[in-house]
């Protein structure tokens, strides 16, 4: 699938250690329209602060990101650091600042090392020639442990157009308005105000419903810059074409949101938790956050014990509306629970056979109404404990 009107680069910069590459750029060779969503956290980095500025234009060329320093809680040495990491960028692009966005990941309250910063962007403006949006997959990494990319192709008007996006993330994921970061590019010509809204929308459906350990990043960023390269007409709302466009948008930021979750930090087991028959979908993903959140869950679902009883207990608490005495629990296809009991006989046996297996699904019946969502998440095994014990060395 062919992008057109994207460039693409990535360097090693060394920016927490040498070996890999951590510092990438994303390049529009025409003016594009911006989407965005950050972190609702009220400490933030540097780098978010400043791409939400400059994303609220609607508009950019060109996104600098790096990884290996989150360049939070630095105070305004690192609003300055940041703004001269853009510039240099921009500079060299022969952008204005405000035409690129900054996005960052890595360790919280570590100074950038801007030494390795300036001497990496000429080489990082200059590898456009060649890169790939794989090397910036790759470069946006930290404890993950593979680089996430997707594709999709469409056509609008006779015209064929792509949406390609990367993410990275493995801890810290309950985003609640982005992810750790993600990015995606598209060739489409979109309407600005339709972009926006589907884009929120989709961010919805994919990376608010999923969580690893229910930490929230202060460098939560996601977007989406779409160019218009393709020469297709002017995708709008209500119509087939965006239709088209926003199902394909979910199906990339959704896989992006589940590769995250199946390489959560130390997890062996992916887990879809479906509520459904609530009274709304907002106290359907109410209860569904609340099972996939839960320590006790996530340590039965490491421990492959078909322990219901916890599972219950965390929609009990979630705040939904609930009849326990209606409530009907299923472990893929086997039924665990009925009528708020267990259903006895060979369920236990079953239902541990289900969750021996690296994927499966917990429903949840509420039997109150038509309101259904899901979330997905991942176990918390030991090596979470490990990975996150020695994060800084």
């Amino acid at each position: 699938m062919e992008l057109k009107g994207f460039r693409f680069s990535a360097v090693e910069a060394a920016i927490k250690k040498p070996g890999r590459l951590d510092l990438a750029l994303i390049f529009s060779d025409a003016p594009a329209q911006v989407a965005a969503v950050f972190t609702t956290n009220k400490v933030q980095a540097a780098p978010v602060m400043i791409s939400r500025e400059r994303a609220s234009s609607g508009s950019c060329r060109a996104l600098l990101v790096n990884s290996g320093n989150a360049n939070a809680c630095t105070g305004e040495q690192g609003r300055l650091d940041a703004l001269e990491c853009g510039r240099r960028a921009a500079e060299s692009l022969g952008l204005a600042d405000d035409e690129l966005l900054i996005a960052s990941t890595g360790v919280i309250g570590q100074a950038l090392p801007m030494d390795r910063f300036r001497g990496a962007i000429e080489p990082l403006v200059d590898g456009l020639a060649a890169g790939t949006l794989e090397n910036v997959a790759a470069a946006i990494m930290t404890t993950d442990t593979f680089p996430k990319l997707e594709r999709r192709s469409g056509s609008a008007g006779g015209k064929s157009y792509g949406i390609a996006g990367v993410a990275k993330g493995a801890g810290m994921i309950q985003p609640n308005m982005a992810t750790m970061l993600s990015f995606l590019v598209t060739d489409a010509a979109v309407d600005a105000s339709f972009l926006k809204s589907a884009f929120a929308e989709c961010i919805d459906a994919s990376f608010n419903s999923i969580t690893v350990d229910g930490d929230m990043s202060t460098n939560d960023t996601a977007l989406i810059i779409a160019n218009g390269a393709a020469g297709n007409p002017l995708i709008m709302a209500g119509t087939p074409e965006g239709d088209a466009f926003r199902a394909r948008l979910l199906d990339v930021l959704l896989s992006l949101a589940k590769l995250i979750v199946k390489d959560g930090e130390g997890a062996t087991k992916f887990v879809e938790v479906k509520v459904q028959g609530a009274v709304s979908k907002a106290e359907a993903k109410t209860a569904a956050l609340s099972v996939a959140n839960s320590l006790l869950v996530k340590t039965a679902f490491f421990g492959q014990d078909a322990n219901w009883g916890r599972i219950i207990c965390a929609v009990g608490y979630s705040g939904a509306q609930l009849d326990q005495g209606r409530v009907g629990i299923r472990f893929d296809d086997v039924v665990m629970v009925e009528n708020g009991v267990f259903v006895g006989g060979n369920a236990e046996a079953a239902g541990t056979e289900v969750l021996q297996k690296k994927e499966f699904t917990v429903t949840i019946d509420l039997h109150l109404g038509n309101g259904e969502a899901s979330v997905y998440t991942s176990d918390l095994s030991y090596d979470y404990v490990r990975i996150n014990a020695d994060y800084r060395t």
